[in-house]
């Protein structure tokens, strides 16, 4: 053979030498994962729990933001107790006040047999009716901020409830002492039945509407939300008109009984003519403190933010 002839080609099936790159050996398959050793899909119970967790988690962001947007200071929580204190003290020191006067400066109590002292039941009734009772059932709305919104709604019901019989007989101790005088009395002349009169009827159409709509309602919630959310700052206005109108005929009645029992040495400014100042003092400053404790929008009651419509 001839050195320059050329050389044949290797065959195809000769395997050229691995690179030194090349010499990793390959990667085995993944094992796959039999059928029993996955997780079990979630059931219903699990789908619960989660939902039920997301809930107590809504619930306590409610709270924190309750807290938040409810968070006094020293000065917020001073205020409110000194003028809830002082409504408070008004409230039974003007009753306190005019059972005093009765008793000290006008012989006590009576029935038919004595109508001048049966008239004495006149004020005293319509004060703790009016005024005592009226005004707690007003103010358990910013002294009861804990309790849940229908428990401060029926010890409302039950101090108005605790009103009714008090200004009935107190009208009617009136009537009795006019008419059974002598010479009898005439009814209904002056400035202060008229005022009585006036809030004697508000306070019975604030009664009836305030125990149908949102007490009686209470049974179908649901389909009267709306009504009662509309009726509450209407009920709250006319009863805080109501509060103001008994105000004012107690203060014309006083000023009415000092001048006819005093006559002109009311202007000497007598014992009894002191205690009756002192007595109209404490009204017209219970007027502006209730008022005042009414209109504040810190005081108003918020715990019913935290109370679901399950709850109740």
């Amino acid at each position: 053979m001839e050195s320059n002839s050329v050389s044949p080609m290797p065959e195809n099936n000769a395997q050229a030498p691995m690179a030194e790159f090349d010499k990793t050996p390959p990667t085995p398959p993944e094992d796959t994962l039999p059928m029993e050793d996955l997780p079990p899909p979630p059931t219903n119970a699990t789908v619960v729990t989660v939902q039920e967790e997301k809930e107590k988690e809504a619930q306590a962001e409610a709270h924190r933001h309750y807290e938040d947007d409810n968070e006094w200071g020293c000065g917020s929580w001073l205020e409110y107790t000194v003028v809830v204190v002082l409504a408070s003290v008004l409230l039974l020191g003007s009753l306190g006040l005019t059972l005093y006067w009765t008793f000290v400066y006008r012989d006590g109590f009576a029935w038919r047999e004595n109508p001048a002292k049966e008239f004495n039941l006149h004020p005293v009734l319509m004060v703790a009716g009016f005024i005592t009772f009226s005004g707690f059932s007003v103010l358990l709305y910013r002294i009861c901020r804990c309790c849940r919104r229908i428990y401060v709604k029926l010890l409302h019901t039950v101090f108005h409830a605790l009103a009714i019989p008090c200004i009935a007989l107190g009208f009617l101790a009136v009537l009795d002492s006019h008419n059974l005088a002598q010479p009898p009395i005439p009814n209904f002349y002056s400035l202060h039945s008229w005022i009585g009169l006036t809030a004697m009827g508000l306070f019975a159409i604030q009664f009836v509407v305030g125990f149908f709509s949102f007490l009686i309602l209470l049974c179908c919630e649901g389909a009267t939300a709306g009504f009662r959310a509309a009726l509450v700052p209407i009920h709250a206005s006319f009863g805080l008109t109501t509060f103001i109108l008994a105000i004012a005929a107690a203060l014309t009645g006083l000023t009415e009984k000092a001048l006819f029992e005093l006559g002109p040495s009311y202007k000497y400014v007598r014992d009894e003519g002191i205690v009756v100042n002192t007595i109209g003092v404490s009204l017209v400053a219970l007027a502006i403190l209730m008022g005042y404790i009414l209109q504040r929008d810190e005081f108003r009651y918020r715990a019913h933010i935290l109370i679901r419509s399950g709850d109740l």
